[in-house]
């Protein structure tokens, strides 16, 4: 005698409060358990959230979903109409998801419950609502950098905050909705510089032609004390290959790679005692065809012995504070022998014509045996690669403390180029 399988009956509720404290209940009947498809719960769950005209939600309070009776909850997926996801976390017995990051503002909502009852029969229901305008307009102003273009796989994304945010809550709540995205993907992570800037660097340099992604998720975010995300311009880069320059200070030479294959050495003067070259990584900054250099910017008193006023030409940056590599055609005689220059590297006018075409902003460059203090990491160029990618991950409000205040601010003043 062939046994029928009974049909059983599903009841699977599931309840949905709003930011309102609404309620969402979904009860389906009849399922059959031997079908892979969700039942259709259409007809039998009810929505009495704000559905009504000029009724919205609070994005100041979370999203919960709970199951009751026989069901279990196996997933919610939560997105808003640009397509920002909602995170959350779901009980370990299923019977709760609430959400952990903050509804946007003015938003429209879609979330997706899907449900199982005990003998395994799938049912979902899909829900919507709207969330209210900000209490107050007061935003954040986010600009990133830099400017959307191709750059060498040692540059640094940067975010400039408009108010300075101290508190560690809302610095992770600004954190998370700071998108960088790469192809090929690499890990990264942001470091707070300061209150009001941000930097972002992969564990390593970036991958060869590789695609960057910059963009906010906070527009409409509470962040707190008042304060919400506003719009924020998107950057996309693009890197090239992988050109290092590294200089020997004690040998006078430098050599440049390319995609880690040597293209040329040259030989070249750095800093006198005194004046010694910064040791450590630097990135190019900008490349300038024509620079005056003066002593008197870097306080060497007009008229003394180490006094300059120069001509400088093909001057690539690697510091605000001056530092370049450029043409000094007076020091030939002592490039691959002596170090007589005021900090910077100086090569003859025909190699630093031919660096100069080679590099492009975000290009490494690297000093090596120098007598020279190491490069900053923070407020004078891009020597943040200095730092081991342990101390990056304690910079992030999302993985350790921030840096309070021990990190020097790059909000210092620019200076003006002076070292030959």
């Amino acid at each position: 005698m062939n046994h029928i399988p009974r049909t059983r009956t599903v009841v699977s509720c599931v309840l949905l409060v709003t930011a309102l404290g609404a309620g969402t209940t979904a009860c389906g009947s009849d399922g059959d358990p031997l079908s892979a498809a969700p039942y259709d719960a259409a007809g039998l769950i009810s929505f009495n959230g704000p559905t009504g005209a000029g009724k919205r939600a609070d994005p100041d309070k979370p999203l919960e979903v709970t199951v009751k009776d026989e069901g279990r909850i196996t997933d919610v997926t939560a997105q808003d109409s640009t397509g920002r996801y909602v995170a959350g976390e779901l009980a370990a017995d299923g019977s709760r998801w609430h959400s952990t990051s903050p509804l946007a503002a003015s938003a429209h909502y879609t979330v997706t419950v899907s449900t199982e009852d005990d003998d395994g029969a799938p049912g979902r229901k899909v829900l919507s609502f709207d969330t209210t305008k900000p209490a107050t307009k007061k935003q954040l102003g986010i600009t990133f950098g830099p400017d959307t273009g191709q750059y060498g796989v040692g540059q640094i994304i940067t975010a400039q905050l408009g108010q300075e945010i101290k508190d560690k809550a809302q610095r992770a709540v600004v954190e998370r909705g700071l998108r960088v995205d790469s192809v090929p993907a690499v890990p990264g992570s942001w470091y707070w510089v300061s209150g009001k800037e941000l930097h972002y660097r992969p564990k390593d340099y970036w991958p060869v032609h590789a695609t960057i992604q910059v963009h906010s998720n906070l527009d409409g975010v509470k962040i707190g004390g008042g304060l919400w995300g506003g719009r924020t311009k998107p950057v996309k880069l693009t890197t090239g290959d992988r050109v290092e320059a590294l200089t020997d200070a004690a040998a006078h030479e430098m050599t440049v790679f390319r995609n880690g294959a040597v293209i040329k050495t040259m030989p070249v003067t750095t800093g006198k005692p005194g004046y010694e070259t910064r040791n450590g990584v630097k990135v190019v900054l900008e490349k300038q065809y024509f620079v005056r250099m003066r002593g008197v910017t870097v306080g060497i008193a007009e008229g003394s012995r180490d006094s300059y006023d120069l001509p400088v030409y093909y001057a690539t940056r690697v510091t605000w504070s001056g530092e370049y590599v450029h043409a000094a055609p007076w020091s030939v005689g002592s490039q691959g022998y002596a170090n007589v220059s005021h900090g910077c590297t100086g090569m003859s006018t025909s190699n630093a014509q031919w660096f100069f075409n080679t590099v492009q902003e975000g290009d490494i460059v690297r000093v090596v045996n120098s007598g020279g203090e190491p490069m900053e990491p923070f407020g004078n160029g891009f020597g943040d690669w200095n730092v081991t990618w342990k101390k990056w991950r304690t910079g992030s409000a999302l993985t350790g403390l921030p840096g309070n205040g021990q990190s020097p601010s790059s909000d210092a003043v620019r200076l003006q180029p002076t070292a030959v």
